[in-house]
């Protein structure tokens, strides 16, 4: 009886000293702990390391003479490289350096990256005729990994092709839907990008802006995504027989949006 007397007077004690600080008692049950909050996809930020990337964009940018450009992640960056896991570099020479092209690519981007590299300077100083935006895979939610939603992933995209629209208004813009992820057709971020591309369709203007899906051409039969066209654990990077579809799937597009043969 003592022991829960002294326990009494130590929890009173401790309501009266929140009242002596002006401190209310909550009544309201502790909230439930989930996942960590994750980056906006709509608030700019540069990607953590990657400012060189950006200067060197920005001085490719200030040269001029670029007809095409790419922008995207890690799929985009890799197209202008030898890597024999997934590089592409060979199809970027046959299909687009001839079209006076740059690549403005960064690994593990989101929308929120894009978004600040394009207010900060990479679409100034030159004029193109086509840009190729590739993005969004990045900040899809799937399985355990929680990142963002695909209405934040929406208004991220939504951000970024207004920016594209009003900073280089003279270009097309040809909108790629996000690439099948997971090996397996019941992989966890096949739906979700499913739906995301669902309405990214919706910006297909058939006049400044045109969307195209070769999502499709990366599977097989049965709806997985082979490893000889994305060869890495996640199914997520193209090799170069994945840039080659790509590459077949869209430069028709992009030559007669630029106006050339």
């Amino acid at each position: 009886m003592l022991r829960l007397n002294s326990l009494a007077a130590v929890v009173l004690i401790g309501l009266l000293s929140g009242a002596a600080l002006g401190q209310t008692p909550s009544t309201q049950p502790t909230a439930r702990r989930g996942p960590q909050a994750q980056p906006s996809a709509t608030q700019p930020v540069l990607q953590a390391r990657t400012q060189n990337r950006h200067d060197q964009f920005l001085a490719l940018a200030k040269k001029g003479d670029i007809d095409l450009l790419f922008l995207g992640d890690s799929i985009t960056d890799n197209m202008r490289t030898n890597n024999p896991l997934h590089g592409g570099i060979d199809v970027w020479n046959k299909y687009f350096a001839p079209l006076k092209a740059a690549n403005f690519g960064i690994g593990a981007d989101r929308t929120q990256n894009v978004l600040w590299r394009i207010q900060n300077g990479e679409l100034d100083g030159f004029k193109a005729k086509c840009i190729v935006l590739l993005l969004g895979t990045n900040n899809v939610s799937a399985g355990r990994a929680i990142r963002n939603t695909n209405a934040e992933v929406l208004d991220g995209m939504k951000l970024v092709i207004g920016e594209i629209r009003a900073r280089q208004p003279q270009a097309k813009l040809i909108l790629m839907a996000i690439f099948p992820r997971d090996r397996t057709a019941d992989g966890p971020y096949r739906q979700p990008i499913k739906e995301i591309n669902a309405q990214l369709a919706k910006y297909d203007d058939g006049k400044n802006i045109f969307f195209i899906d070769i999502g499709d051409k990366f599977l097989a039969a049965d709806g997985s995504i082979p490893m000889d066209v994305f060869p890495d654990q996640p199914a997520l990077h193209p090799n170069a027989k994945g840039y080659e579809i790509w590459a077949n799937g869209i430069i028709g597009k992009v030559k007669e949006v630029m106006g050339v043969q």
